[in-house]
């Protein structure tokens, strides 16, 4: 793994005055299959977008609230935070983490999947006879990855063909760029999920994990498989969702691959080398990140903590109290700010260990089979077949040490109106007329999308799922308690594309700003 980390700094790609691809006068020309292979080892995405996701989610409380009832009030860790938080435009900030770091790098991603592809064209036409189909499959589902990511947090959630043609997405970018400075207009939601699904039909046949000396580290044809999973279950193209769940998980009982939860909770670095590690099953794609995401929790103003962590931290259908797979995997710094998940621990490169100063990675388990197995349970039960769907909502609850069988009795009875931190109004018909959650679906999607906010606990998933079902937020801001909505189709639910990319000339969100709590303005104004 350390390999992998420390390459990922060695990239052979000059960096750019675009922001949106990379010069070509520099770069290391791609005219061997060996530099295209080493081209992809290094072109995954370093950045993080869980502090994204979870500051603008319902994970996160604001520690200054007096309601709240933290002894110990902190400040935040940057000024970014709050301006996440209160789903402002993010100015004070370019480094790790911030919306900027996250356009640079997901485009710099697609920049070298595109120089890999004209790559294996240039050599086809030279008449170079080795096999370079497995590379163009990876650089295919890389760059449908990289910009689904981009669309989903830049943009509006996807809606429909029709309705999602009027609401702006990202720029899709299929060639290298030519010269240093593009102009590029933006292509519509509908178009980029067009494009994607275009992308991972060509490219996921290409795939063949012989190639791979790491596959852990690469869209293999299981981690390929598991993206196409989620992607089209935010298409809402089920059929294809089971086909590509199947193709992880098999058509029997999968329980051999799911997380083993039993692990040694004697301190979370242990637990993280368990959680991440490659050798596990349910690990199917592992990317590490350039992030300090853990250095937010446990001591500052923003936290997993109170009222947002009754939804994660609470009871469910088949236990009482906490909830058990996550007894003993859960830390803190300071109790009164709020805890953190052991899978969240920094490993740290050192480049001069006498200095102390180096890389701090948080290693993300992009895609896993447990995952994969509650976007197979959504898509049956959004396609009728809930008896289907709740047998594997228990497979997932078998596996997470549940202490009773997982029924639709079990379900109906836990899932009702009266469970405000379980159970959320969807708006998902005024998103579109053909997104139908039917009276009975209701609970049954509710436990899907508890499950799943459980399972991905900090790592984003939970802001996707609050956006593609239209679920309202309010987050309580400042010591004066501010209330701000975000309601299911607010502009704000598309964060801003970075200032220094709207500067040069791209085109911004629309959005009108919630005003600034006047307890926050001279903090950090």
């Amino acid at each position: 793994m350390k390999k992998y980390i420390s390459i990922l700094f060695l990239v052979l790609i000059s960096s750019c005055d675009s922001f949106l691809d990379v010069p070509t006068a520099t770069q290391t020309q791609l005219d061997t299959p060996k530099k295209i292979k080493e081209l992809l080892i290094t072109s995954y995405p370093l950045a993080n977008y869980a502090v994204l996701a979870e500051l603008s989610g319902d994970n996160f409380i604001d520690n200054q609230v007096p309601v709240n009832n933290v002894s110990l009030v902190g400040e935040a860790f940057e000024p970014m935070d709050t301006e996440l938080f209160e789903w402002r435009e993010t100015i004070s900030s370019d480094e790790e983490d911030s919306p900027y770091y996250l356009w640079e790098q997901f485009y710099q991603s697609i920049a070298a999947a595109n120089h890999v592809l004209e790559a294996i064209d240039i050599l086809k036409t030279k008449g170079n006879t080795t096999n370079m189909n497995p590379q163009k499959g990876e650089a295919l589902i890389l760059r449908a990855y990289s910009h689904f990511i981009l669309v989903n947090l830049f943009a509006k959630t996807y809606k429909d063909p029709v309705n999602s043609a009027n609401d702006l997405g990202v720029t899709y970018i299929t060639q290298p760029a030519k010269k240093v400075i593009v102009q590029y207009e933006r292509n519509s939601v509908a178009e980029v999920y067009a494009l994607i699904d275009k992308d991972i039909e060509q490219g996921l046949p290409l795939i063949d994990d012989d190639v791979y000396d790491q596959p852990k580290y690469h869209f293999t044809k299981v981690a390929a498989h598991a993206f196409a999973s989620q992607f089209y279950l935010y298409k809402r193209d089920y059929q294809k969702v089971i086909e590509h769940a199947d193709a992880v998980l098999g058509m029997g009982n999968p329980s051999a691959l799911l997380r083993d939860w039993k692990s040694n909770y004697s301190n979370p670095e242990t637990e993280m080398n368990v959680y991440i590690n490659s050798n596990s099953a349910a690990n199917l794609l592992l990317i590490p990140t350039y992030s300090i995401y853990n250095r937010r929790f446990g001591r500052y103003r923003y936290g997993w903590n109170g009222p947002a962590s009754k939804g994660t931290n609470g009871a469910g259908p088949t236990w009482s109290s906490r909830p058990p797979f996550l007894q003993g995997w859960l830390w803190t710094s300071n109790q009164n700010y709020g805890a953190f998940h052991a899978k969240l621990m920094e490993l740290f490169e050192y480049t001069n260990k006498i200095a102390g100063i180096g890389y701090p990675h948080i290693m993300r388990t992009e895609f896993t089979t447990d995952d994969v197995l509650l976007n197979r349970a959504e898509a049956k039960i959004m396609l009728g077949q809930i008896d289907a769907g709740v047998k594997d909502l228990d497979y997932w609850n078998v596996s997470h040490k549940g202490t009773r069988e997982l029924t639709r009795n079990a379900v109906t009875s836990f899932y009702t109106a009266n469970r405000a931190d379980f159970v959320f109004p969807f708006h998902t018909t005024e998103l579109s007329p053909q997104f139908v959650v039917t009276a009975e679906q209701k609970p049954f999607i509710d436990c899907v999308l508890h499950f799943r906010r459980l399972e991905r606990l900090l790592e984003g998933h939970r802001w996707f799922d609050l956006k593609r079902y239209g679920i309202e937020i309010t987050h309580l801001a400042g010591k004066s308690a501010t209330p701000i909505v975000l309601t299911y189709d607010d502009d704000r639910r598309a964060i801003q594309i970075p200032s220094d990319v709207i500067g040069a000339g791209y085109e911004s969100n629309p959005r009108e700003e919630n005003a600034i709590p006047s307890d926050q303005f001279k903090l950090f104004y």
